[in-house]
C-alpha cells in the first residue's frame, strides 16, 4: 500500500469530481444542453462552462507567486483566466474541454508542489487560508454543479450518472 501526499490526494478528489461532471454531462442529450428549469438559471450548457471557467480560474490563481481573489472581480478573474470558454460548442467538445481544463489545472498544481498549496492565499471574503483548503473548496464547488446537472436529467425524465452506477452494484 503506497501512502499519498495532501496533495495527491486532492488532486485525485479534483479528477474525481471533475470526472462526475462528465458523466452527468454525458447523459444529458446534445440537443438538451440550452435546458433550464426556469429562465433566469444556467443552462446545461451554462452550467457546464461555469465549471470549466472556474476551476481555470482558481487553480491558476492558487499557484500564483502571491494569490489574492480580490484582486479582481469575479468576472474579470473569469475573463482573465478562460477567455471565451462560454462559446456556444458541440457536446463532445464541452466533454473534451472539461477533461483537458481539469488535467491542465491539475499538472499546474503539481507543479507547484505541496509546499506551495500549503501557503496562504486571500480568498473572496478577504479572509485567509490555505491554497490546499481553498482547492477543495472549488472542488466542492464542481460538487455543487454536478448536483445541480443530475437535477436537470431528473427534470428531463433522465436517470443520472451517478444513481445509474449505484443500480449497477
Amino acid at each position: 500500500m503506497s501512502t499519498k501526499t495532501l496533495l495527491e490526494e486532492a488532486l485525485e478528489a479534483w479528477e474525481v469530481a471533475r470526472q462526475g461532471v462528465i458523466s452527468e454531462v454525458r447523459i444529458i442529450p446534445a440537443r438538451q444542453f440550452d435546458f433550464r428549469p426556469k429562465q433566469e438559471v444556467r443552462s446545461v450548457a451554462e452550467l457546464v462552462a461555469h465549471v470549466i471557467e472556474t476551476g481555470s480560474m482558481w487553480s491558476n490563481e492558487l499557484v500564483r507567486r502571491c494569490p489574492d481573489f480580490t484582486r479582481k472581480t469575479f468576472p474579470d478573474f473569469i475573463k482573465y483566466y478562460a477567455g471565451d470558454v462560454g462559446q456556444p460548442r458541440a457536446k463532445g467538445d464541452w466533454v473534451r474541454l472539461l477533461r483537458s481544463s481539469q488535467r491542465h489545472g491539475a499538472r499546474l498544481i503539481k507543479e507547484a508542489g505541496e509546499v506551495q498549496m500549503l501557503q496562504l492565499v486571500r480568498r473572496f471574503d478577504g479572509e485567509h487560508s490555505t491554497r490546499l483548503t481553498w482547492m477543495h473548496h472549488g472542488i466542492a464547488h464542481e460538487e455543487y454543479h454536478r448536483a445541480q446537472i443530475a437535477l436537470y436529467a431528473r427534470l428531463l425524465g433522465l436517470t443520472p450518472a451517478l444513481t445509474r452506477r449505484i443500480e449497477d452494484y
